[in-house]
């Protein structure tokens, strides 16, 4: 251990750590030592106070808390939140052609700049410490994310209705924020799915992502009407659509997947690339999607799933914590098996998984020596947590998002106490207030494209 003074010390939490089989377990009474934005050492609290007058420029006394890798949202679009219950109780191809689309079609960046902050304050209150952004005018999220201290992976999404200006000015924004924020800010590539880029789109992004070494971030097989759809119109489902254009050679995120179908699978996994989906269950729930993520066939073969949320238009909410009670569930039921998927499952997914999905595996993810210093600390010690007899459905089927106390990104406290530390939550609501009726109207009949699987 380093004599010069660690950066942060967090003494008496347990910490959730993962053993060399990537299984989950639970180390009581520790310390977590953070220097230069990484977790230095996890080691006992006794071990902390043997060392006498042990120097830490800043000091969090955890007892009666869990420490955790910080939850990542996979998938979602920030600065959504201002549409948050907008659009309620209708099909998908309403929600987007008759309200989400045409509301879109008004947006400024001062709409974004302001919903990207509300939807940064949100994650961070719920220990969300990374989240995989997939939207419009991401200049000015990617401001928002370096200015608040989160970690984001940022892709600017194009249609091909936008002519070839949309995938060019989503590979510049991917080439321009790379690595930005002090490394907190990684890019990928953002077509928004098969339905509205063309073939040839979808091969020229392929072909940018391996010559640039970027990701894709894409929407495909969404729903089970997109995959009969592609198959009726055009004989392939969406992931051979992604196959044939070249995708599947890079490094490849997939929203949503709920209509992959069994001859997706030898598909998948004969992928050169890494591929992995973003499962977000609560809006398949609010669609009445008759299918959810095949998580079971997909980790067959070897195909992380990480959670996430969608935008707060659909899901109401940016709560991943939610998400992983959900998955759980809803893994359970469509399964028919209450094995699959446990709470340590449920828990693999929203760490180390999820760290892959946004190709940011090597880390974070985890609580251990070399990883970023992305933590979060919830408190256990409410009536709904207590007793604990297994920590790992108490965090899963228990606890929520409330509970997380304190959340850390690259060793900087972001939120303390529940008290939020970088961002300003009701001048931000009062902003946002004053554009929101110019916002929602409709009456110009426009829509920046039309929802048509």
């Amino acid at each position: 251990m380093s004599h010069s003074p660690a950066d942060l010390l967090i003494t008496g939490c347990a910490v959730l750590v993962h053993d060399d089989q990537e299984r989950i377990r639970f180390e009581q009474d520790a310390a977590i030592v953070v220097r230069d934005g990484l977790v230095e050492s996890v080691t006992s609290a006794a071990d902390v106070a043997d060392v006498v007058g042990f120097a830490a420029v800043e000091r969090i006394d955890a007892r009666g808390q869990m420490a955790l890798p910080g939850l990542i949202n996979c998938h979602t679009h920030a600065p959504m939140v201002a549409l948050r219950g907008l659009a309620e109780d209708l099909p998908t191809e309403e929600w987007f052609n008759d309200v989400v689309w045409p509301v879109e079609s008004n947006l400024t960046e001062k709409d974004v700049e302001l919903g990207a902050r509300l939807a940064c304050a949100e994650m961070i209150s719920a220990g969300v410490t990374c989240f995989a952004d997939h939207y419009f005018s991401m200049d000015t999220v990617a401001a928002v994310v370096a200015e608040c201290g989160i970690r984001a992976h940022l892709g600017e999404a194009y249609f091909s209705s936008q002519g070839p200006q949309g995938r060019e000015k989503s590979l510049e924004f991917a080439l321009r924020h790379r690595d930005t924020a002090d490394g907190r800010i990684t890019t990928a590539l953002a077509p928004h799915a098969p339905y509205t880029v063309t073939d040839a789109d979808l091969a020229t992004t392929a072909r940018l992502a391996l010559e640039h070494g970027l990701p894709v971030h894409i929407h495909a097989a969404e729903n089970r009407d997109q995959t009969d759809t592609s198959l009726s119109r055009h004989g392939v489902t969406p992931i051979e659509v992604l196959d044939r254009a070249g995708l599947l050679d890079t490094d490849l995120l997939i929203a949503h997947g709920t209509g992959i179908i069994d001859r997706d699978l030898p598909v998948l996994e004969r992928a050169s690339g890494s591929t992995a989906v973003a499962t977000a269950p609560r809006g398949y729930l609010k669609f009445a999607w008759p299918d959810t993520t095949p998580i079971r066939a997909l980790r067959a073969i070897g195909i992380p799933v990480g959670l996430a949320t969608d935008g707060a238009a659909s899901n109401n909410s940016l709560d991943v914590w939610e998400s992983m009670a959900l998955t759980s569930l809803i893994q359970k039921s469509t399964e028919g098996d209450p094995r699959w998927l446990t709470s340590r499952q449920a828990l693999h997914h929203a760490t180390l998984q999820s760290a892959r999905a946004v190709g940011l595996g090597d880390s974070i993810g985890s609580i251990a020596p070399g990883r970023r210093a992305d933590i979060v600390l919830v408190d256990l010690t409410g009536p709904h947590t207590q007793p604990v007899h297994d920590l790992a459905a108490t965090l899963v089927h228990s606890a929520r998002s409330a509970d997380v106390r304190t959340t850390i990104v690259d060793g900087r406290v972001l939120m303390r106490d529940r008290e939020l530390l970088t961002l300003d939550v009701p001048a931000v609501v009062r902003e946002l207030e004053e554009l929101l009726p110019a916002l929602v109207d409709r009456s110009h009949g426009r829509r920046i494209q039309e929802y048509d699987t």
